[in-house]
Order: C-alpha cells, then sequence, then structure tokens
C-alpha cells in the first residue's frame, strides 16, 4: 500500500484539503476483482430475504451516518446540504426499494413449461428456467450525485441485490465521500453476517481500467462522459471474454414547445425551464439542453422570458475544475457560432447561458451535450423544419413535448412530435421538466446511444436489477437438483409462470 495521495478537494475554493486514500495499484485491483469472487458465493447464499436484509441495514447504516457524509459531498461537490441531504435519501430509499424487488421475487422470471409428450410438432420436454446473477460487478462514480449515483448508489443497490458483489471506483471528485459511505456499507454487511467486501472501493483511472478487464469481472456500470466511457466499452468488449458494459454518457434532451403550447403558456413554460435547465448549475445529466419553438411571435415571447426568467438565477461552482473549463469553453465554442445569438451570457463565467439558432442553421455542435448552465434554443418555421431537426438530434435519456390544451387526440400536432421523439429517448415527459428522475417500479432512465451504450436496460428504477442477470434455463432436472424458485411446491412463494399462465405468489 502507498502512502496516501488522493486528496480531497474543497470544490468551493479548489484547496486540497486532506489525503484520505492511496491511488489503487494493479496489484490491489486484482486482489479486490478476486476476493469479490470469492464473496459472491456467499452473498447467492444469503437467497432473496438475507440480501433484503443487507440492503436494509445499508440504508440504515449510511443514514446514520447521515450528517459526516453530507457534509462531505458538500465540501467535494458544492452542491449544498439541502440537495445532498435529499441525495442520501434517495440513496436509503433505492436500496429499501431493491429490498423489496428481492420480498416480491418477480424479477427472478420464473418460468415453468411441463413436460408435454403430445406436443405438437415433437414431445416437449420439461424445462424450468430463471435468471441468476452474473458475478462481480465494477461499478464507476459520477462526478454530479456523490450518492444517488456513487458508492452507495442505483448500481450498487441493483447489483446486490441480484446477488453480484461491487468494486466500485471511487469519482475523483469526491473520495472522503467514498470512503465514508463504503465503510457504511461494509459495517452494515458486517451487521447480517455477511462479508464486507460484498462492497470494495478503488482509486484512481488506471485502478477503473484494471477493473473493467479484470476476468473476475463480470459486468461494468458506468455514469460519466462520452469519451471516458467508449474508452471503457471498447476495453470490456475487447475482453477475451466480454462483459456487458452499462455505460450512461452523454444527452441532449430535446424539448419541443407546440405552436399552441407558446400561445397559451410562454411565460410559464420559460419560468418552468428556467429553473430545469440551471438546476445544480446545470449539472444534470436529465438537462434540457436543446428547446424547440415555434419562430412567431409567440416563441419570441417565449425566448424573452426564458432569458429574463435565467438572468435572475445565479450561478456557482462546478463540481471539479475540469468540468469547469470544459463548460467555459463550450459555452464560448457555442456563442461564437455562426448564426447563434446570445439573449444571456457572460463571457468566461458559470452563470446561465441562453443561446438561439434557426432550425435551418442548426450546427453539428449545438447538437452535442454542454455541461452546464446553458441551453440552445432552436427556432422552427413549420412542422418539416421541425421533423427535419429532430432527425438529427442523437438519442437522449429524456424528450419533452409541451402541448396546448387542444393537443391531446391521437391526430394533433403533438402527438405527431411524441411519435418522433420515442425513437430519440427512453423516457418521453408532457408538459414537464426532466430534471429529477423517479425512483419507482415503472422508471426508464436510459436510451439511444451516446446516451447510454445500452438502451435496452435502466439504471434508475427497479427493473436496473435486470442488467446483472442472466437466463438460465434447467432441462429434464430430478426435483432435489431444481433450486428452491422452479421447484414443484414452490417453498418460497414466489410468482412464476406455469404452462403459459402466470402464477401470483403462493
Amino acid at each position: 500500500m502507498s502512502e496516501f495521495d488522493v486528496w480531497s478537494i474543497d470544490a468551493r475554493t479548489g484547496e486540497k484539503v486532506e489525503a484520505v486514500a492511496s491511488t489503487t495499484t494493479d496489484a490491489e485491483v486484482d486482489a479486490a476483482a478476486t476476493r469479490s469472487a470469492e464473496v459472491a458465493p456467499l452473498l447467492v447464499a444469503a437467497g432473496l430475504a438475507g440480501r433484503a436484509r443487507l440492503l436494509r441495514a445499508m440504508a440504515d447504516e449510511i443514514e446514520k451516518d447521515g450528517e459526516a457524509i453530507i457534509a462531505a459531498a458538500d465540501r467535494e461537490s458544492a452542491l449544498g446540504q439541502g440537495r445532498l441531504s435529499g441525495e442520501l435519501a434517495r440513496s436509503a430509499y433505492q436500496l429499501r426499494l431493491f429490498a423489496e424487488v428481492l420480498d416480491d421475487g418477480g424479477h427472478l422470471e420464473l418460468t415453468i413449461d411441463h413436460a408435454d409428450p403430445k406436443a405438437i410438432p415433437a414431445p416437449r420436454p420439461d424445462l424450468r428456467r430463471m435468471l441468476v446473477p452474473v458475478g462481480p460487478v465494477g461499478v464507476f462514480s459520477a462526478s454530479n450525485f456523490p450518492l444517488a449515483f456513487s458508492v452507495p448508489g442505483g448500481d450498487t443497490a441493483s447489483a446486490i441485490a441480484a446477488g453480484c458483489p461491487v468494486v466500485v471506483k471511487a469519482h475523483s471528485g469526491h473520495p472522503y465521500t467514498s470512503q465514508l459511505a463504503a465503510a457504511a456499507l461494509r459495517r452494515a454487511a458486517a451487521s447480517v453476517a455477511m462479508p464486507e467486501d460484498v462492497v470494495q472501493v478503488v482509486h484512481g483511472r488506471q485502478a477503473g481500467t484494471r477493473l473493467v478487464v479484470h476476468p473476475a469481472i463480470q459486468a461494468v456500470g458506468f455514469t460519466g462522459s462520452v469519451g471516458g466511457g467508449r474508452a471503457l466499452f471498447d476495453l470490456a468488449v475487447a475482453r477475451p471474454q466480454p462483459i456487458p458494459f452499462y455505460g450512461e454518457l452523454g444527452s441532449i434532451n430535446p424539448f419541443v414547445v407546440t405552436p399552441e403550447a407558446a400561445a397559451q403558456r410562454a411565460e410559464s413554460i420559460a419560468a418552468g425551464l428556467a429553473g430545469s435547465f440551471t438546476l445544480g448549475v446545470g449539472q444534470f445529466c436529465t438537462k434540457p439542453g436543446l428547446v424547440f419553438v415555434p419562430a412567431n411571435a409567440d416563441g419570441q415571447r417565449l425566448v424573452a422570458a426564458l432569458g429574463e426568467a435565467a438572468g435572475t438565477i445565479a450561478g456557482g461552482p462546478m463540481l471539479t475544475p475540469s468540468i469547469r473549463d470544459s463548460f467555459l469553453s463550450g459555452a464560448k465554442q457555442r456563442a461564437e457560432l455562426p448564426g447563434v445569438r446570445a439573449v444571456l451570457s457572460a463571457a468566461g463565467q458559470i452563470s446561465p447561458h441562453v443561446l438561439v439558432a434557426s432550425a435551418t442553421a442548426l450546427d453539428d455542435v449545438l447538437l452535442e451535450e454542454c455541461f452546464g448552465p446553458l441551453v440552445v434554443v432552436v427556432e422552427y418555421g413549420d412542422e418539416s423544419e421541425l421533423f427535419a431537426a429532430l432527425d438529427r438530434v442523437p438519442g437522449s435519456l429524456t424528450a419533452s413535448v409541451h402541448c396546448g390544451d387542444s393537443e391531446g387526440a391521437a391526430d394533433s400536432f403533438a402527438a405527431r412530435v411524441a411519435d418522433r421523439v420515442t425513437g430519440l429517448a427512453g423516457r418521453i415527459l408532457f408538459n414537464g421538466y426532466p430534471t429529477g428522475v423517479a425512483v419507482t417500479w415503472a422508471q426508464q432512465h436510459g436510451g439511444p446511444w451516446p446516451a447510454t451504450t445500452f438502451p435496452h436496460h435502466t439504471s434508475v428504477g427497479t427493473t436496473a436489477i435486470r442488467r446483472f442477470l442472466r437466463p438460465v434455463a434447467f432441462q429434464d432436472a430430478p426435483a432435489g437438483l431444481l433450486p428452491a424458485e422452479l421447484r414443484e411446491d414452490n417453498p418460497l412463494g414466489l410468482p412464476r409462470r406455469v404452462d403459459g399462465r402466470y402464477e401470483l405468489h403462493a
């Protein structure tokens, strides 16, 4: 173990506060991954009930240490005590929600087809199918959510629920927060007689790379930049044994206002939009970054109101120096593009920026995410102009449609817009604002590239567990060799589909 060289940095001052950990060596990463594989059978053997107890204990422990964890996260992220208190509550809720998933058991997709010697075209064997854990999972923490998408976040919660130990690559922007959260989760494991190493933490960029290619790691969850995520994705699929890499990357999140909506409530839409694109200093993956408004008087009224509303919102420190520098250079590049006019802009300042361009002169740079408090408003003349521009928008986590009072019918303009953007995103909002992602059974937080590397799954909500499970079918297995979940008497009382008919809990 080397000397502590991983520093906790005050996000507001940029000053180093204290050294809190050591950069993890290759040998230490290897040892962590190997240890994760060793404890995996114990986590699986704990069963649904045992893992549910573990998740609830983890929620309890991070709440017990909440004051210290929030203080550390505020110092390292400058996100504020209020925001971080909500984020810790969300993290605890996620852990307990996945315990409920285990209580329910439906995530296992238990399916039984009894043998049928008279089946056509051929006799059918006895087949019993379920989902099983993939094995140890690597998790990469996000910069903008030091709790809910970090060590005690949704990737960790869903992987543990699935029966997969995790090795978390801590984000360099909040290493002390990561250490405190990991200590709480590990204490929770010990409190329910589970190995503490069901959760481990490593530090350093090289450690993250080493983690992805280690043969013990069977899947990776990632939240971060397109460049970093793509590089790690390429490593994951180039392994001798390729593994799934579930990356949440960049998202522009198109936001369409119909002419009727602009006519009816331009000012209220502008007010909500201003709050949304500046929330957390614009550092949300669901920030609406590209807003389409009609090129008429109502659209101009909305743009003016947006500039006025955003102008009353202060800027603030960003999560890391590199994020700050990227935002300043990105804002400058966009403001200087031909055909772009600034309604609100302050060169070299971390403050709200509102830029406007025509749909017919939409530069490719404007279609890329600018992480920070900047929004690009695109003025469209008619439906064909709007749809031509939407066809160029890359995949996103969300798409929003603001429609008028009379546009609820299937043949309305708003309906055609909704059909168009459904191909772009994983979550479609109507008359709402995309920042904020509810943690629920029905949530979908994912989308086509570059929003994610695998749009078939979600990183938020209960079905996030599906990423870390794989199907196995047992054919003509002797009764005593079947997993308890698939035995004929259903001893665990789980919901199952038997001979095509769904059966609720026994």
